[in-house]
């Protein structure tokens, strides 16, 4: 596993990068040649069409149907396990060899709850921040401990 690079996954709830550590702690380079970007509309545009209507048998009256979760937070969960299916195929082609995590908590817990454990075994650090609006240069300066 020494020879095959470490990847550095940073996230949020809509966006997403995928690094690769050069060899010999020499910076870091995309791993892939695009950006993850999840659908980030507000909740009201995600469920436009107008809630459907119920009726309690205790109560008088109708009243919306209000959905059990939010739009975005199911947005947010379905991102996550798109960068853990991504991270499960590159896995077994053998793209890399260790990985870093960097999401804020609450998308930390979902990339941890939508990977798979031969993925979560390879994780060797994660960081609870969010550094996605960070420039390539000014995250080398951030995380040299990783690197």
């Amino acid at each position: 596993m020494k020879d095959k690079p470490m990847w550095i996954v940073i996230a949020d709830g809509g966006r997403g990068r995928v690094l690769k550590a050069n060899n010999a702690g020499r910076g870091i380079a995309p791993a892939l040649d695009h950006e993850l970007v999840a659908d980030t509309r507000p909740g009201r545009e995600i469920n436009a069409d107008r809630p459907g209507r119920t009726k309690d048998r205790m109560a008088q009256g109708r009243h919306a149907y209000e959905p059990p979760t939010d739009p975005r937070e199911n947005e947010q969960i379905e991102f996550a396990r798109q960068i853990a299916r991504l991270l499960d195929d590159e896995r077994k082609q053998g793209s890399y060899g260790r990985l870093a995590i960097i999401a804020p908590p609450k998308m930390l817990g979902l990339l941890r709850e939508a990977m798979t454990g031969e993925v979560r075994d390879l994780v060797s650090a994660e960081i609870a921040k969010d550094l996605t609006k960070l420039p390539l240069h000014e995250l080398e300066k951030r995380l040299p401990e990783l690197l």
